[in-house]
């Protein structure tokens, strides 16, 4: 089982398989496939030591991904918050960030419903 930036990639297609780090995805895995002129539809198990070495090197050297990508995400965030901006308003409060409507939907940021009593007539 290759293993590549921490990540054990599981017994699929390449292109599929690069796809589980996080910070790659479809087309960046394709164009990873073809900087290392792998073929994408070869599977993981298939791969030589060579091949996934050459695949590590080029990961680790052009691409940001895994932790260091999560550390610069949440780090953005966090200077967001810091400065006092709308956007990092939103993400302490929790809601939606890029203006989408919070009267009906936005169930996913917002969390589980809190019911309020209802007033008598």
């Amino acid at each position: 089982m290759a293993r590549i930036a921490g990540i054990d990639l599981p017994n699929k297609h390449v292109d599929i398989a690069l796809t589980y780090i996080y910070g790659i995805g479809r087309s960046r895995a394709l164009e990873i496939c073809g900087k290392t002129k792998i073929d994408p539809n070869k599977k993981t198990n298939d791969l030589n030591q060579e091949e996934i070495n050459e695949l590590r090197k080029v990961i680790e050297n052009e691409y940001v991904v895994e932790g260091r990508l999560r550390s610069e995400t949440s780090l953005n965030i966090k200077r967001l918050m810091d400065i006092g901006c709308y956007r990092g308003l939103r993400h302490r409060k929790g809601l939606p960030v890029r203006g989408q409507r919070t009267k009906t939907n936005a169930r996913t940021r917002k969390g589980k419903r809190k019911t309020v009593a209802n007033k008598k007539k």
